[in-house]
């Protein structure tokens, strides 16, 4: 071994130990590979070392979002570049907006209206995997499913602290508004959660009704108009329009009754 590869060793010996130390192990790759491209480009110590940590924060936010991701109970891992825009023009600009998650630090929430198959969910989806990459924790479920855990946690006491436990996520997902009907206690435990929400943490709701057919299905004008005034108060509301994605190339321009919901959201 030559004087000038000797010393190296040793150094990249004890990189290795000291990234084990701080349970970095990736930074002994990234110190390897820079090494000689900084020696060869003349680059400081303090340029080379930047570079480095560079790739520990970029590696170590990678899979911080992958974990994030996974553990938000996504559907399927959809994204805003996997969505046809062409199918729903008037969403692009407001849907690109919320991309790098700044209404979520403003508390505020986003309602996706319109028949099935429009990609509401797809949407919904995208967003909360954009919100876990930039570091937020999501969750996502279908309205009844929320309205199941609710009434399991309420069955057990617990429901004030499951509801407690649920702001510190900063996003959740309420997938399927209106496709079943609530009964009075379902209807009760799902006002409490967006009220809990309410200018404290994010929701993205989902719903084939508009608003007006809400009161439906929660079986209350008075609980279904205060829920919504709750949402809207700071949200942003994209309607979607439309035959259904799922049934362009079938043949079939539309399903029972898009007609008139379509009608409705205008």
């Amino acid at each position: 071994m030559s004087t000038k590869t000797a010393p190296a060793a040793a150094a990249l010996k004890q990189i290795t130990h000291l990234a084990a130390a701080l349970k970095a192990p990736r930074i002994t790759e990234s110190a390897t590979r820079l090494a000689e491209h900084a020696r060869d480009a003349g680059w400081t110590h303090e340029d080379y070392l930047a570079a480095v940590l560079e790739r520990e924060v970029a590696a170590r936010n990678a899979s911080g979002a992958q974990l994030r991701i996974r553990a938000a109970g996504l559907a399927a891992a959809k994204t805003l570049d996997d969505f046809d825009f062409e199918h729903q023009p008037a969403a692009r600009t407001p849907v690109q907006a919320l991309a790098s998650g700044a209404w979520l630090a403003e508390h505020r929430n986003v309602v996706l209206l319109g028949p099935p198959g429009t990609g509401k969910t797809h949407l919904a989806t995208a967003l909360g995997i954009a919100a876990a990459r930039t570091g937020h924790r999501v969750l996502f479920a279908t309205a009844n499913e929320w309205v199941t855990r609710l009434s399991e946690a309420h069955q057990r006491g617990r429901l004030e602290a499951e509801l407690t436990r649920l702001r510190r996520y900063p996003l959740i997902i309420v997938d399927e508004v209106g496709y079943l009907p609530f009964e009075q206690d379902a209807a009760n435990l799902f006002f409490q959660l967006v009220s809990s929400r309410y200018e404290h943490a994010s929701l993205i709701l989902t719903s084939n009704l508009p608003f007006s057919s809400w009161a439906g299905v929660f079986r209350d004008q008075v609980v279904a108009a205060a829920m919504i005034d709750r949402i809207v108060h700071h949200a942003d509301v994209i309607a979607l329009k439309g035959a259904s994605y799922r049934l362009r190339d079938r043949g079939i321009d539309t399903l029972p009754s898009i007609k008139a919901e379509q009608d409705s959201l205008h």
